[in-house]
């Protein structure tokens, strides 16, 4: 039996390639590459599709991959640049084409198929695009992609016959209804709404990100995770302030936390958790807990008194809420969103 390595997603498309595929008798393994900038699969309510589900139902095997560290190196340069954002998508997706180029080759698969769509994408799913990102991954004419392929050059699976491309597709474009009729085909009732998974699309996740490798340019685990939650705050350039929004992202940052970091609580009020990462001098620390009680319940009051623990400290100070000009002086935003938040007072 021919056997083919799928990228997956866990999303519709995806979904529908390794079925369309399977229909024709191949084995399909599917390789679902992870990144520190995608959904955390082990957290169902962050993800909007649990990959194993489709997997379970249709007979499958998921094989989990973490990008790591390459995928970082990728989004600092990119060799054919970001796209709107910070999201390099031409070099990721050749990226995780060489990975399942090693796993084709580690467990004797005969090619590649992904569920792409020509036209779907602005930068990475054109039609002269593919043939570059093929060359790059040196996986020319073993890259199948099966909702598009009676539009595309015919691939090594359809020329020696492993694969009938009359069975194939010919979908084009941004529309989803193509799919949702082969989805109802197969059976496939549960899919995720589309969505951009991938948070380097994100405008305001990407300039927090652009602003971290500033000042950090080999940024800890922890403190791309932290670019997640919170209102984030630059003290110094070794210092940023990380305000929690809700009960969630508290539990969140205070399971982060790491030793050598400060966390700044308001005492006998609802607050927010507060961070600070660095290295703090006093007048950060100052900062960070007039931050800390602008955000809570106490925000209105002349005083507050909020309670700071970490490197060994574990005090009381007493500070005045900070006020409006000091949050938009340090938060971390777009500059055209700061200044809409100066104008309204949203803060």
């Amino acid at each position: 039996m021919a056997k083919a390595i799928a990228l997956f997603s866990g999303g519709l498309d995806s979904t529908l390639s390794i079925l369309t595929v399977m229909r024709q008798g191949i084995e399909v393994t599917a390789l679902t590459c992870l990144t520190h900038f995608g959904c955390d699969i082990s957290d169902k309510s962050s993800c909007s599709k649990d990959p194993f589900s489709a997997a379970e139902k249709f007979g499958f095997t998921v094989k989990l991959h973490h990008l790591a560290d390459k995928f970082i190196e990728i989004v600092k340069n990119p060799k054919f640049g970001h796209g709107k954002n910070m999201n390099p998508c031409i070099d990721c997706r050749i990226l995780m084409l060489r990975e399942a180029k090693e796993f084709m080759k580690m467990t004797g698969a005969d090619f590649i198929i992904t569920g792409e769509v020509l036209g779907q994408r602005p930068m990475s799913q054109r039609r002269d695009t593919f043939p570059r990102i093929d060359r790059e991954a040196g996986l020319e004419g073993y890259i199948l992609r099966p909702l598009s392929a009676k539009l595309l050059k015919p691939t090594m699976p359809e020329q020696n016959g492993i694969i009938d491309r009359g069975r194939l597709h010919n979908f084009h474009g941004r529309s989803r209804k193509p799919q949702m009729a082969l989805a109802k085909e197969f059976g496939l009732t549960d899919y995720p709404a589309p969505a951009g998974g991938c948070l380097l699309t994100d405008p305001i996740y990407s300039y927090r990100l652009e602003e971290l490798l500033r000042y950090k340019p080999d940024p800890s685990v922890k403190d791309i995770n932290l670019l997640r939650l919170g209102r984030h705050f630059r003290a110094s350039g070794a210092c940023k302030i990380i305000v929690g929004r809700n009960e969630e992202e508290n539990n969140a940052i205070e399971k982060m936390a790491e030793k050598g970091d400060y966390l700044l609580r308001v005492k006998n009020y609802g607050s927010p958790l507060t961070i600070i990462c660095g290295n703090p001098a006093e007048e950060d620390l100052a900062l960070a807990a007039s931050l800390c009680a602008r955000y809570s319940d106490a925000k209105r009051l002349p005083e507050v008194e909020v309670a700071v623990s970490g490197n060994k400290l574990n005090y009381t100070a007493k500070t005045p809420p900070a006020d409006s000009a000091i949050l938009n002086e340090y938060r971390i935003q777009p500059m055209e969103r700061q200044k809409e938040r100066a104008k309204s007072l949203l803060v």
